[in-house]
């Protein structure tokens, strides 16, 4: 499948269906919606915020978009990097108690540990060496 790489509209555009189309299918082949990860030896979520978070940043880039493609992968082979207390002022943040940054190739994921349940349920994926926000 051949990414658009451009940063005009209509690629984002493309880009977004393209993230969306993935995550259709993902869920048809995981209807569970969850990876077992090695490093936290624990399952991940994902659940609607994990992405609605990938259809608002990730069609920005091409990387991000290609990072979204090897979803499965990231989620299973990621490794624990370290923990950090969530972000209180972002409402999307307010339900973990933590969250964990792991890593994979050049991608990071954000994984928010569920205050009610104790569930890791994956917040974001980045795209890698060109997707430097830090979140």
């Amino acid at each position: 499948m051949e990414i658009p790489r451009g940063n005009d509209r209509e690629d984002i555009k493309a880009r977004r269906q393209i993230i969306k189309d993935f995550y259709a299918n993902w869920i048809a082949q995981h209807p569970d919606k969850k990876v077992w990860n090695k490093s936290l030896n624990a399952y991940i979520h994902i659940k609607f915020q994990s992405i609605n978070e990938a259809l608002g940043h990730a069609p920005k880039s091409a990387e991000a978009t290609i990072a979204q493609m090897h979803l499965t992968e990231a989620l299973s082979d990621a490794i624990f990097a370290k923990e950090k207390p969530p972000k209180h002022a972002n409402q999307n943040q307010k339900r973990f108690s933590k969250i964990l940054l792991l890593r994979w190739n050049a991608c990071r994921l954000l994984v928010g540990v569920r205050k009610s349940t104790g569930d890791y349920e994956l917040y974001y994926l980045s795209g890698g060496q060109k997707n430097k926000a830090v979140r």
